[in-house]
């Protein structure tokens, strides 16, 4: 109350306090980063350790096992770890329980990174290690291409020059550009030259060691000049290269150039990218950090016009698959929903208060309310995202409340005759109790969110914190502006003259809005007539009607199981991401032509005039920090995606996916189709994982792992809505093994070491067991040498078996053929662990039914098939469908415990056991409410759902404080309780109504 009279005796306090939260309201909302969702501060560490040519078997066992176990003696606060070895490659990312410090954990696995090295096969390089985010998705993609440039120059240009100036924009996560060649100078080796000059590939490798060497010799001071001596010990052009000698036979010296190609080449391509139909390079941005999805998008956009002048004038860079556009929309759509909702509101209230000067007072507050929430958001960091502002869209109904119960009690008190000042004193008191009790019901109906855990904590705090932040200020500017502007606009009521009609007639008016006006009032005075008429009734026959009630309530509560469950909604964003594997082992020019005959097919399914882009992406991404971001399950040059990029005004999305899943297969019986989620949302919400529903099969029987998981998928995709089934891993790798005659090495003068570094040189390259460089002094890259023999000349397990493998001694002699013998088989493309265990993944996903009830079916068919699991082995249902469970479950817990605390908060307001019972059970009937909508409008149950439904809460205990506040002050003065309840319930009906309508 004190603050009421302060703002009637200095009303120009409260006009400037309303001034500065416009002004810094407005400088908030356009500072605060923007983005879809708040920052998910999951915290998890990647480490990516590359060692070209090792299988996926023996790098997982090799390496990636070994540093696993390294982790959980060197690492604190570890809550998992998850690894996937792929050729060559191992991605094992390390999940921290909450609130460990990061940085500390960064520097314990860069130490453990560190010591595991001497363990580790001889030449493997440290890992790469990065701070990976559920956020860290891709947000805008740039596909690269020219008349006249080559995948060659094109993947350098990228590479060297696109990407370096892109890396500068704040938030901007580039990985390698997918596609093309990676430029290199190649050396390629010509078997048949060696054998005929009795040397091995050894011998060329040796001899590049020793004669490309980099090492400064310092400088030297003559006369009064002090020189600095330049050794050609590393050639500075390519030609120089194939002029080093390699060895003396018979006093004639070989020249690299004689056995060898030197040329400026590319390593063998394990990745290919198109763009509507055309090859091209693509480059990924993600995003990192707090930074807003749409400033660094914006960012990237504008430093490329930046650098456009500095690049070959025949490059195109066309950006694609723009993100930011799709959460443009979504905060767009949430903008205009809460604008809309305040117009209407605004002519709500006029139609209900009939007062233009009420409207006013009320529709400046609520704003104002709006902007503060935003004031106090940034201030603690948040980002204005779906969430936050869908808090505040909710909250404008509350915020209605506060005002227009404000104003309406002052306008009561009006009409029995009193002057404004008084009528603002005394309808504030009358209702500051009752109003505070309701800010703290509202808010407590929030708290729970703030014991959440994981995903669902950074999804729900944000939204609670402006809920809140926006309730306090509601009810700050209803303590001090709203009776400031009521001093000056509203004017006294002569005694029943009101404007609801009471007792005497309003004089006429051409006015048609005031006509209209008094139209609605008079039918509203005879709806509440009506139901003043049938709380009567109800009051007069208490026992059938509370019986009657509990019955609709129960009933209503009986729909549940009928609504199912779905995280988020799912939103059409106009893109379509489909997964493809061909036979595994397909090499990529196989893929790719297989990946051609799937893009004609699909222009068959969805009209080229419907398609913006197309883009594939297939095989293996040319980095390990590629396939850390990736998130679409590719694991060998068999794999590859699919991006569509659909027109405005394209029919459903779904239903195009829907077809393609249907003709797909049929046309290709051989190949796997899957679709991962395509909007950002989604795979947010996926958190790395290609599809929301992922079964993991773990234990060290990987046999009967794998056997289960065949028979279990046969069954799943029996189970009605389940989409896309298929095992992740694969066990049909193709694969020789090279059996080593060690004794007929030895009689040959050879070692298992000569054998090994031979094939390595020949097959794998020379980069990883004895990397050298040449530095391009055209444009200061330095450019990896590597020697290997061409692919195309060992296009047959003959020209295999006739490989060099000697040391130079016996050249005639020391083919692989004649010290090892090839076998064929098969051997795992992929291996991937759950703290270590091997494990076996089934990825799957949803059509035409909720997730909550497919996940339901699966959880029957894992418990009717547990007996058939491995001996030692678990079978776990995780993705989406956990994350979904653990945020129902929290806030439905949480939602019980809100009711409870509420109950003892309006018992501490009125010492009563009863009232307070009173009102907690109309949160029954919102809740059979928000039950019969959902059910209705074919509304699953999801986050914004539950959210809505605690709202509700809050404005129906709110509500419900208000009209028991107004019977028991009545009470005390008509001494009749069902009068007094009559009373309330009529009086209190307007302001109860508009604040429901809201």
């Amino acid at each position: 109350m004190q603050a009421v009279r302060v703002a009637l005796r200095r009303p120009y306090t409260f006009v400037v306090m309303a001034v500065l939260i416009l002004i810094g309201g407005v400088l908030a909302a356009l500072r605060t980063p923007t983005d879809i969702f708040p920052q998910i501060d999951i915290p998890v560490i990647a480490v990516a350790w590359t060692y070209t040519g090792l299988p996926p078997d023996e790098m997982a066992g090799r390496v990636s096992s070994q540093f696993q176990r390294l982790l959980s003696t060197t690492v604190n606060d570890v809550e998992h770890i998850e690894a996937n070895t792929y050729p060559g490659i191992s991605v094992i990312k390390v999940y921290f329980q909450p609130g460990v410090d990061i940085a500390v954990a960064n520097a314990q696995i860069t130490a453990s990174s560190q010591l595991a090295l001497r363990q580790m096969p001889a030449g493997i390089q440290p890992p790469v290690i990065l701070n990976y985010n559920a956020a860290t998705v891709p947000i805008l993609q740039l596909a690269l291409s020219g008349q006249g440039l080559g995948e060659q120059q094109l993947s350098d240009i990228a590479t060297n020059s696109v990407r370096t100036q892109l890396i500068t924009v704040p938030g901007a996560v580039l990985p390698l550009p997918y596609g093309g060649k990676q430029r290199l100078v190649q050396i390629d080796v010509r078997p048949e030259a060696l054998q005929a000059r009795g040397l091995s590939a050894q011998d060329i490798a040796n001899a590049l060691a020793a004669q490309n060497v980099l090492t400064p010799i310092g400088t030297q001071k003559i006369d009064n000049y002090e020189y600095t001596l330049q050794l050609n010990s590393a050639p500075s052009a390519i030609e120089d290269l194939g002029r080093i000698p390699v060895k003396v036979v018979d006093g004639t010296t070989i020249y690299l150039r004689d056995v060898a190609d030197v040329h400026d080449g590319n390593s063998p391509q394990t990745n290919i990218v198109h763009v509507d139909g055309g090859r091209s390079v693509l480059m990924s941005t993600l995003k990192n950090g707090s930074a807003s999805t749409l400033a660094i998008v914006d960012g990237i956009r504008a430093k490329l016009e930046e650098i456009k002048a500095g690049l070959p004038e025949a490059l195109k860079v066309v950006p694609i698959n723009d993100q930011s556009l799709f959460v443009r929309a979504a905060i767009k759509g949430v903008v205009l929903e809460g604008a809309i909702a305040a117009v209407l509101t605004s002519i709500m209230i006029l139609l209900f208060l009939g007062s233009w000067r009420s409207t006013v007072i009320i529709a400046i507050s609520i704003p104002l309310s709006i902007m503060g929430s935003i004031i106090a958001l940034s201030a603690i960091g948040q980002t204005l995202n779906l969430m936050t502002l869908g808090g505040l869209a909710l909250a404008i109904g509350i915020l209605v409340d506060d005002a227009t119960v404000t104003i309406e009690n002052v306008n009561w008190h009006l009409e029995q005759g009193k002057d404004v000042e008084s009528a603002i004193l005394d309808g504030a008191q009358q209702i500051v109790t009752p109003a505070f009790v309701s800010l703290l019901c509202i808010c407590i109906a929030f708290v729970p969110m703030f014991f959440l855990e994981g995903v669902s904590r950074y999804l729900f705090v944000p939204m609670a914190e402006a809920v809140i932040f926006a309730m306090v200020c509601s009810f700050i500017l209803s303590r001090t502006l709203v009776p400031t502007m009521a001093k000056y606009l509203l004017r006294p009521h002569a005694p029943h003259t009101d404007l609801h009609g009471n007792d005497a007639a309003l004089p006429p008016s051409r006015n048609p809005l005031v006509r209209l006006q008094r139209g609605f009032e008079a039918r509203f005075e005879r709806f509440r007539n009506g139901y003043r008429d049938l709380l009567a009734r109800a009051l007069g026959n208490r026992r059938g009607f509370i019986i009657g009630f509990t019955l609709a309530v129960l009933v209503s509560f009986g729909l549940v199981p009928f609504l199912g469950a779905n995280f988020f909604p799912s939103v059409d964003s106009g893109q379509v991401l489909m997964h493809v594997r061909v036979p595994v082992g397909t090499r990529v020019e196989e893929t790719a032509a297989r990946f051609a005959e799937i893009e004609r097919a699909i222009r068959e399914v969805i009209p080229s005039e419907q398609i913006e882009t197309m883009v594939d992406n297939i095989g293996l991404p040319p980095s390990a920090i590629n396939l850390t971001y990736n998130n679409t399950g590719v694991m060998g040059p068999q794999d590859g995606d699919f991006q569509i990029a659909l027109r405005e005004g394209h029919p459903p999305t779904a239903d195009y996916v829907r077809r393609l899943r249907d003709e797909l297969p049929k046309r290709f019986p051989d190949t796997t189709f899957s679709f991962p989620p395509a909007d950002i949302v989604s795979q947010i919400l996926n958190f790395g994982a290609p599809a929301p529903i992922d079964i993991q099969i773990r234990g060290g029987n990987l046999d009967g792992n794998y056997a289960y998981a065949q028979m279990l998928l046969k069954k799943l995709r029996a189970v009605p809505g389940v989409a896309d089934a298929r095992i992740q891993q694969s066990q049909r790798a193709p694969r020789f093994n090279v059996d080593l005659d060690r004794t007929q090495a030895q009689q040959l003068g050879l070692t298992t070491r000569d054998v090994t570094n031979s094939l390595v040189v020949n097959l794998a390259g020379s980069s990883q067991v004895a990397p050298t460089y040449w530095l391009n002094p055209a444009n200061g890259v330095t450019y990896s040498i590597v020697m290997q023999t061409p692919q195309r000349d060992l296009d047959s397990l003959t020209a295999l078996q006739n490989l060099p493998v000697g040391n130079g001694t016996r050249p005639a002699e020391t083919t692989l053929g004649g010290v090892a013998t090839l076998t064929r088989t098969s051997a795992a493309a992929l291996v991937s662990q759950y703290n270590i265990q091997p494990m076996v993944q089934i990825h799957a996903a949803t059509e035409d039914r909720d997730l909550a009830a497919v996940a339901a079916d699966i959880r029957k068919l894992l418990a009717e098939t547990a007996d058939q699991v491995p001996k030692g082995s678990r079978v776990e249902l995780m993705g989406q469908v956990q994350t979904m469970n653990k945020a129902f479950s929290g806030l439905l817990f949480g939602l019980l415990g809100a009711i409870v605390l509420i109950y003892l908060l309006i018992v501490v307001n009125f010492q009563s056991w009863l009232d307070p019972a009173v009102i907690v059970s109309a949160l029954s009937a919102a809740l059979a409410g928000i039950v019969w909508m959902l059910f209705l409008t074919d509304t699953t149950l999801s986050v914004p759902a539950l959210t809505g439904a605690i709202m509700c809460m809050g404005v129906a205990t709110a509500n419900s404080v208000l009209v028991v506040s107004f019977a028991r002050e009545r009470l005390l003065e008509l001494g009749d309780a069902t009068a007094a309840a009559l009373e309330a319930g009529f009086v209190r009906f307007r302001p109860v109504l508009m604040t429901a309508l809201v």
